[in-house]
């Protein structure tokens, strides 16, 4: 509690010196250029999707572009230099009066008497006056030298339009166009609206875009959309040609009711015009789109928010709290790894589902703010827990089992003492005649013998998954299931003592030639309920087991001397494994201490490897010999062993029946532990 406690305190700390300085950074303007990039990058994602779902055929807006090809189709066709006669504009303007649009704004500062003469600026003055709804375009200076300055329309337009709108806007210091100031004051002149703004409030009856004008701040973020999608867009040629046919009566391209009860935005977009701006979808879009963008945003309330700053202030905070307590606290690598990769990501994935909502929620402040807190876990980390970590692993290491390190790293306070009761596979081993073997060796070679040994078994042991508990001399004893779960224990226990005297039986002549002797293994398992849990006093202490269980597990191994084997289990470790391992019934114990007897079992190998031949009549004659049958049990006992297998049970069994009259206890009682 007290290693928590502290941990968290830490968090503390380096949450509040990591927020402090990201917000700094923030408001000086240094992360700007990082979190207006990732903006646009979320711009881009959801460009295609809008807060009111809409096809261009049902779209409120309609877009007519000056494009190159139109440019192309005025020179090749009609001789038309660049400017145009004002009279193709009027053309224009026809098309949309005859549709019925309900407004038209031209993003186009006619500042200069047309080229081809006062009749033309007139009978363009005269079309703007009859459609009733025109916009005209006006240019508000932003610069320092210029502020109040206003670049005028000619009399034509100014003296005719509906309103004049403001066509400036200023970009972010990265030159990339994102928001919108709906309104300005002009010295002179008074507050003059934006052209979205403008065309916005034509039409607007229910006072729905005037409510969002007085409800909002002069400047908005504006919510993009992708052009193609969201809005229908003809060619500034393509209505021309087809107000022009329909004066001569025929059938147009395109009928004048494309634009019935819509905004029409009229702009350039041929690169030559030098009207392209950078947004956040398009480094080159027409400058039109920008107002096109902020009238869809008015006529839906669809403008992008921010969030307080105080409100994004504290959830970084939270936020970096506990990325850095969470990484304080992960006691696997794999945790310290999810960690770092979820308080990475998610301030990308809450800035990608803000933008959803239609909302900025910083993305670079808040992953500079995890970073740094998750840098400063890290650092902690390693200069305080690394340090105990790479103590009790080094102390440990040879000892202790890889997950009873990992357990006592995770949590040192369980270095006390205690335990619970749980249910264990346990591993009893002994060399057979290991006592003889050790007073025909010298004291080098047998604490040689005794090492490579012990070497091999302990590494199938722990790589298996099991729990080394001790070493008694040549003798083994090792668990599975604690302190880590373990499911499938009994089979990982079993596996490990099939490969454990595989591995001895690999070895044996190599042992035999360097030192003389002939080992051989007995192993005995059973699984039960034990104590498992640091048992000893509080200077010094193992991580062990005791009860029952276990006395039957060492029972067990010693009691291969009654059958001549070398692995043995009890019956309910071979209920656990019984599909996935060979074993054969040997017959029942009364071990020393126990009343029940036990039914015990030779562990051979593993499923799908052949049995030896004389198991079966092994295992009819065991029948006999359980229903007392003294004689048949002597003569099928006496042809297996007299036989090729030489089994070295049969032979017990016929030791035994020598002196059994019918009707006996086939229960073999143990005098000795």
């Amino acid at each position: 509690m007290k290693d928590r406690r502290r941990k968290l305190i830490h968090a503390l700390w380096l949450a509040l010196g990591t927020t402090a300085a990201t917000v700094i950074l923030w408001q000086v303007g240094v992360l700007d250029r990082w979190e207006n990039t990732t903006w646009d990058w979320r711009v881009r994602s959801v460009a295609t999707r809008g807060a009111t779902p809409q096809s261009p055929e049902n779209s409120p807006i309609v877009l007519i572009l000056l494009d190159q090809a139109s440019l192309d189709w005025g020179q090749e066709s009609n001789g038309w230099s660049w400017p145009w006669p004002r009279e193709v504009y009027t053309t224009i303007i026809d098309f949309c009066v005859r549709g019925e649009a309900r407004s038209l704004s031209f993003d186009v500062l006619f500042t200069e008497p047309s080229m081809y003469g006062v009749w033309d600026d007139q009978a363009f003055g005269e079309a703007i006056a009859a459609s009733g709804n025109f916009v005209g375009a006006a240019f508000v200076h932003t610069s320092a030298a210029e502020t109040g300055k206003v670049t005028l329309p000619i009399a034509e337009v100014m003296d005719n339009c509906r309103t004049l709108a403001n066509v400036s806007d200023v970009p972010d210091a990265d030159g990339i166009f994102r928001r919108a100031i709906l309104l300005r004051e002009v010295p002179g002149m008074g507050p003059m609206l934006s052209v979205g703004a403008a065309a916005a409030l034509i039409g607007d009856e229910s006072g729905q875009v005037q409510a969002v004008l007085d409800a909002g701040t002069a400047e908005r973020i504006i919510n993009f959309r992708d052009p193609a999608t969201f809005w229908p867009i003809y060619s500034a040629a393509a209505i021309v040609q087809s107000d022009l046919r329909l004066i001569e009566g025929g059938t147009p391209s395109l009928d004048p009711s494309v634009v019935k009860d819509k905004h029409v935005l009229f702009g350039l977009s041929a690169p030559g015009l030098m009207d392209l701006r950078p947004t956040p979808l398009s480094r080159v879009s027409p400058g039109v789109t920008v107002h096109a963008a902020v009238l869809d945003n008015l006529l839906h309330d669809s403008f992008v928010s921010q969030p307080p700053i105080a409100v994004v202030i504290a959830v970084m905070f939270m936020l970096s709290f506990v990325a850095g307590a969470s990484l304080l606290l992960a006691r696997r690598l794999w945790r310290t790894i999810l960690v770092l990769v979820v308080f990475l990501v998610l301030p990308a994935v809450m800035g990608q589902v803000a933008v959803g909502a239609r909302a900025w929620w910083p993305v670079v402040p808040g992953t500079l703010g995890h970073a740094g807190a998750l840098a400063g876990a890290m650092i902690i980390a390693w200069t305080t827990e690394g340090r105990q970590k790479r103590f009790i692993r080094g102390a440990f290491r040879h000892y202790l089992s890889p997950d009873v390190i990992q357990r006592i790293m995770d949590d040192p306070d369980s270095l006390q003492l205690g335990g619970e009761r749980r249910e264990l596979t346990i591993f009893f081993s002994d060399l057979e005649g290991f006592t003889t073997i050790s007073e025909g060796l010298e004291p080098l070679e047998l604490t040689t013998l005794l090492n490579e040994y012990l070497t091999d078994m302990t590494d199938i042991i722990l790589a298996a998954g099991g729990t080394l508990d001790k070493y008694e001399g040549d003798a083994i004893i090792a668990f599975w299931n604690a302190p880590v779960d373990q499911p499938d224990h009994a089979m990982r226990a079993c596996r490990a003592a099939v490969l454990c005297q595989r591995k001895l039986a690999e070895r044996r002549a190599e042992f035999q030639e360097r030192f003389g002797a002939t080992l051989h293994m007995r192993i005995g398992l059973h699984s039960g309920p034990v104590i498992v849990g640091n048992m000893g006093s509080h200077q010094r202490f193992d991580y062990t087991v005791i009860g029952d269980s276990a006395n039957l597990a060492a029972r067990i191994e010693g009691a291969n001397k009654v059958f001549g084997t070398y692995l043995m289990i009890t019956n309910t470790t071979l209920e656990a494994v019984a599909d996935k391992m060979l074993a054969r019934e040997l017959g029942d114990l009364r071990v020393v201490g126990r009343q029940q007897p036990v039914r015990v079992h030779e562990l051979w190998g593993f499923a799908g490897e052949e049995a030896p031949a004389h198991w079966e009549a092994y295992g009819a004659a065991l029948a006999q010999c359980k229903s007392g049958a003294a004689e048949a049990a002597r003569q099928a006992m006496t042809a297996i062993h007299t036989g090729p297998a030489r089994d070295p049970a049969a032979g017990k069994w016929l030791d035994r029946l020598a002196n059994e009259t019918e009707g006996f206890d086939p229960v073999w009682n143990l005098t000795r532990k």
